[in-house]
C-alpha cells in the first residue's frame, strides 16, 4: 500500500522527470510563499489532512507531529519563518525530531480531527480554542494516546502566540524531550537556564 509520503514523492518526482526538472528547485532551501499566502517550510509535511494518519506517520519515522496554526499577512507567523526557521540550529532540530502540519486559522480545506469529525480548517480552530496566530500544538507520541479525543484534549503542549528563537527552540526541545510529563514550560526554561 502506498501512504502519503511515498505518493507525493513519487508523484512530484515523475512531474519532475517529465519536465526535465526537479519538482522543488534545489535552492529552495527557506520558506516559500503558498497558494493561501502563507510562508511554508520545505520540511513541512503535505497531507491528505487526516490527523490520525499524520501522527502515525510520524511516530513510523520516529519523529513527534505538531500542528501549527498560521493566517496571511501575520506579522509573527512571517517573523516565525524569516527569523526563527532561518537559524540552522532551530531548523536542523525540528526537521529532525518534528513532522509539522500546518493549517490556515481561516482555511476552508477539510481536515479530519483525531476523533474522525471532518469540517473545514476554521472550523475545526474553533473546536480547538485557536482563536490567533501563530499556534503550535503539540501532540502524544502515538495514536494509542490520543484515542479518538479532539486535538485539544489530546495535545501535550501548545506554543500560543510567536516565541522568540532561544523560547521558540526550548519549547519544541520540551516537547522532544517528554519533560512536560514532570513539569511545566516556565519551569522548564528557568531549569535549562540554570537559574
Amino acid at each position: 500500500m502506498i501512504e502519503r509520503r511515498g505518493f507525493l514523492g513519487l508523484g512530484l518526482g515523475l512531474a519532475g522527470s517529465a519536465l526535465g526538472t526537479s519538482a522543488r528547485p534545489a535552492a529552495a532551501e527557506g520558506p516559500v510563499l503558498n497558494d493561501d499566502g502563507l510562508y511554508e517550510q520545505p520540511f513541512f509535511v503535505q497531507s491528505f489532512l487526516d490527523l490520525a494518519e499524520d501522527l502515525e506517520l510520524a511516530a513510523d519515522s520516529g519523529k513527534r507531529f505538531a500542528v501549527m496554526w498560521e493566517l496571511r499577512g501575520c506579522p509573527y507567523c512571517k517573523e516565525t519563518h524569516l527569523v526563527n526557521f532561518a537559524d540552522p540550529e532551530i531548523r536542523d532540530f525540528v526537521s529532525g525530531n518534528f513532522d509539522i502540519l500546518q493549517l490556515n486559522l481561516i482555511g476552508s480545506r477539510e481536515v479530519v480531527d483525531f476523533d474522525g469529525e471532518a469540517m473545514e480548517e476554521r472550523a475545526l480552530a474553533r473546536k480547538w480554542g485557536v482563536r490567533f496566530t501563530p499556534t503550535t500544538q503539540f501532540f502524544p507520541e502515538t495514536l494509542d494516546q490520543v484515542a479518538g479525543r479532539k486535538g485539544n484534549e489530546a495535545e501535550v503542549a501548545r506554543m500560543p502566540g510567536y516565541f522568540r528563537p532561544p523560547h521558540f527552540l526550548a519549547m519544541f526541545r520540551f516537547v522532544q524531550e517528554k519533560a512536560y510529563e514532570t513539569t511545566g514550560f516556565n519551569d522548564y526554561l528557568r531549569q535549562s537556564s540554570g537559574s
